[in-house]
Order: C-alpha cells, then structure tokens, then sequence
C-alpha cells in the first residue's frame, strides 16, 4: 500500500469522488481519500492522501486556495454557473474601472451566502438535493476570506461581456457566489463562466499530474517520486526517536517519558517520533504539567 500524498490535476468532467475511485482501480488500494470537493465542470489541483496519509485529510482541506476564474456578467443562473438554468439576462453597462472597484470590494473578510447547487446540509439533507427537488431554503451566511484578488483582463464588446480575475481565498469559499455578489453589485447579475484551482496549500498546478499520467507512472514504478510522505507535512517539528525498551509503547499508541528517547536535552512542544528502525510512525506533544509526550496522531 502506497501511504503519501500526491498532486492530482482533476480533469473536466470528473467529480472528486469519480478521481478517487479511478485512483483506487490505478494504485490498486482502497484507502484514498481528497482534500476537497472540485464541480465537474471545474479543473485544477486536488491534492489526493492515500494510505495512512488519509488522516491528514483535513490538515490539508484546511490550507489556503488559489483560482482563476472567468465571469460572464449581466446573467443570473440558478447554480450561478454556466451550467445552469438561465434565470435572468439583463445589459451590462459597467466599465472596466466598475469591475475592479466592485470586485476587489470583496478582499478580506465578508459573509458570503452559498449557493443552493452545495454539498453543505441543512437539517441533515445535502442542499444540491433540496434544489434538485425545487426547493430554496435561507442559507446563513458563511465568514470566507478574499486574501488577494486581480484582474487580469475584461472583454467588454460584444452581447457577452466577461472579464477574469486570480483569486486567493479561505477554505469554504464558493467562487461561483463570488461571482454572484460581484455581479449584484454592479447591478447586473453575473455567473461564472470557466473555473481552475491553480493552488491548494503548497500544491499548484503546474505540478500536479493528470489521472492517466499517474497510470503510467504506476506502470513504469516511477511513481514514489512523485508522491510526498506524511512526515513531509509535519517537517517543522523536532524529531525523536524511541529507545528498543520503549518501542512496544509506541506501537500501542502509549504515553512516552523523556527516557523513552534516544536524544537527550529535548526542546520544544511538538515532535515527530520515529521507531528504532527509523520509521516515522507518530506525531506526539510534550504536557506542559506533567513533562510525558502524549499522541497527538498515529500513522
């Protein structure tokens, strides 16, 4: 079993499950798990654990995202996509200047309302299902982060005026609903048109490989290198390595004492243990009351 991380660029089309279960016929394992939910229509960068890697899930769900994103201005659908059903047409009579002011309105914290085409339930039901059966529900406002939003460039002629912009925001933003507020804001209603997660964490893009290079990698035993190990993600912290005599209480997860170590004048809260064969195998914290390293994760 391969236990790491790797870089997927998750293809039009695919929903991130439908990546995760390609991956598991590929690499020939069950436990796989992704980082965040990707629509089909959009593609990017989804960072993929496997194996005990799986734990680290919500760390990595957790990191910042960075986007590129087209949107088509003076429509309002009810996905606030393009792949959605039209609700409204109206004239786009703003300027470029207009666009920019509206959107870079957004940088910093705002309360954005999702959208009802989400994964986010409501009394225990997925809202996409209350809106594939009709129905609108009140979504409370979420707090989402705007860290950094750029206009790259306008097309303004013509009956389809759109514009694109790089953004980079918190876990939990919606861009579509960016889209959506940009686009009330000016008055006009806007949807989004083209959508590509060029970063999520440390993982961008031009790094990440599409399913069927993955294949071949897999097919050549040339993939490992493209794979990062779980202590990758914890490389901050000190590393210690448990003594023979205390080996058998890290297998089981068990406090360990300064004495159960190999180094001697240990600093510092947070700690990488290593076995005697110099395996990572946990992450553990030093109490500040009693002194004894306690699990914090097992891998």
């Amino acid at each position: 079993m391969i236990d790491g991380v790797i870089n997927i660029y998750k293809e039009k089309g695919y929903t991130s499950s439908d990546v995760v279960a390609k991956l598991r016929g590929i690499l020939r394992q069950k436990k796989i798990g992704h980082t965040g939910t990707l629509d089909p229509a959009t593609e990017g960068v989804l960072p993929v654990c496997l194996g005990k890697a799986t734990k680290l899930c919500e760390l990595l769900t957790e990191k910042t995202k960075e986007y590129r994103c087209v949107c088509r201005l003076g429509v309002q659908t009810d996905t606030e996509d393009m792949e959605g059903e039209i609700l409204s047409i109206q004239p786009a009579d703003c300027s470029v200047e207009e666009i920019r002011e509206a959107a870079l309105s957004f940088i910093g914290d705002y309360p954005q309302i999702p959208p009802m085409y989400s994964a986010i339930k409501q009394n225990g039901k997925r809202l996409y299902t209350l809106a594939r059966e009709g129905i609108t529900v009140e979504r409370p406002p979420r707090n989402v982060r705007i860290e950094e939003l750029e206009i790259e460039n306008c097309g303004l002629s013509g009956n389809e005026k759109r514009f694109s912009f790089r953004v980079v925001c918190s876990r939990g933003t919606y861009i579509r609903s960016l889209c959506r507020d940009i686009g009330e804001k000016l008055g006009c209603g806007a949807a989004m048109e083209k959508l590509e997660r060029t970063r999520s964490g440390i993982f961008t893009a031009d790094q990440a490989l599409k399913l069927d290079e993955v294949q071949k990698l897999f097919g050549d035993n040339s993939l490992n290198a493209h794979i990062l190990p779980i202590e990758f993600f914890y490389k901050e912290l000190g590393k210690l390595t448990v003594l023979p005599d205390a080996l058998k209480l890290l297998d089981n997860g068990n406090t360990l004492k300064t004495d159960s170590f190999a180094e001697k004048n240990i600093t510092g809260e947070r700690f990488r243990i290593y076995d005697t064969d110099d395996r990572f195998r946990a992450v553990y914290a030093r109490s500040d009351d009693t002194g004894l390293f306690k699990p914090e994760q097992m891998f």
